[in-house]
């Protein structure tokens, strides 16, 4: 699906995560591939979920590839601000929150096994998509990260 392990190049890296989420539920695994400049970039992420019996596809590939959209959100930017005794980020002005020209190429396999119950496709991609963007940072900047958001700040403060 991504042509894993590929060839690394300077400023890309490519990370991998599978979950199945609350250990009953789907199976989800993502690639994703991340750009490491000022900033870190999410670019592409690629799922291959497993549901179970599929009964309506579209809304799978769409409950999948909005929870793999906010999960990066959660990863790369959102944080609740406070200073010393509220809290800041009191707006969407002022709470950072992924753009949609920052959000990745998202490419979706669903695996669909007729003989099986159905499963919540709701909320699986969110843990394996900031595992495998961590996977990612890791690969490209020899970090791992463990604080999110995964800014500038954060992985500054790790070592190598």
């Amino acid at each position: 699906l991504c042509g894993w392990p590929g060839t690394p190049r300077d400023g890309l890296g490519l990370g991998i995560a599978v979950a199945r989420y609350k250990g009953t539920g789907a199976w989800c695994a993502v690639a994703a591939e991340i750009e490491a400049t000022h900033v870190i970039r999410a670019r592409r992420l690629w799922i291959a979920v497993d549901v179970g019996q599929v009964i309506n596809p579209d809304g799978v590939k769409n409950q999948i590839e909005g929870g793999a959209v906010q999960a990066t959100s959660l990863a790369l930017k959102e944080a609740v601000r406070f200073d010393r005794r509220t809290v800041t980020s009191d707006s969407w002005d002022s709470y950072p929150i992924l753009r949609f020209s920052e959000v990745p190429a998202v490419e979706t396999r669903i695996l669909s096994h007729p003989d099986q119950p159905p499963l919540g496709a709701g909320e699986p991609s969110m843990g394996p998509t900031i595992a495998a963007i961590a996977s990612a940072i890791h690969a490209a900047l020899g970090v791992r990260p463990r604080t999110m958001p995964f800014t500038p700040d954060t992985l500054a403060a790790l070592e190598p």
